[in-house]
């Protein structure tokens, strides 16, 4: 991707459908409990938009969107998040992911399922969105080795 001069109409494109698929990713995470879709659709809809804004405005000029060398540490923040939850069931005394074991006070299993599905669709989100882009980042580095 070194030496593209991408036209400004493609930048431009590539900049409003980037927020579109933003909002449209965070509608299939949110309602992913309702609906199909979830964390992993919502996680690859996510990095399908900051790639679009690493091919149309280049690496460098989007980078203020996610750092490549922030990808790795969010995506282990995502899967600790996933891991997290399951662990607060386990330790309160319910099996991994038994949402209505989780330490709330004063909420009802139905809240608890809610709220801990919730959080389990984000931790997937973060971890899928952060792993794709790190991977994208990875295939298109240029290499100093080479020539």
């Amino acid at each position: 991707m070194k030496g593209v001069d991408v036209s400004p109409i493609v930048r431009l494109a590539c900049r409003y459908m980037s927020r579109l698929i933003q909002v449209f990713a965070l509608y299939v995470i949110f309602h992913g409990h309702y609906s199909p879709g979830g964390g992993f659709q919502g996680g690859a809809l996510l990095a399908a938009a900051v790639i679009l804004l690493r091919i149309g405005e280049g690496r460098s000029a989007s980078q203020k969107e996610l750092a490549s060398g922030a990808t790795m540490g969010l995506g282990s923040l995502g899967a600790w998040i996933f891991g997290g939850v399951g662990l607060l069931a386990l330790l309160n005394g319910g099996k991994f992911l038994q949402y209505d074991a989780l330490p709330a006070m004063g909420l009802s299993a139905v809240s608890l399922h809610y709220w801990g599905i919730l959080v389990i669709e984000l931790g997937v989100a973060l971890a899928v969105m952060t792993v794709l882009v790190a991977i994208f980042d990875v295939l298109t580095e240029d290499d100093k080795s080479e020539g």
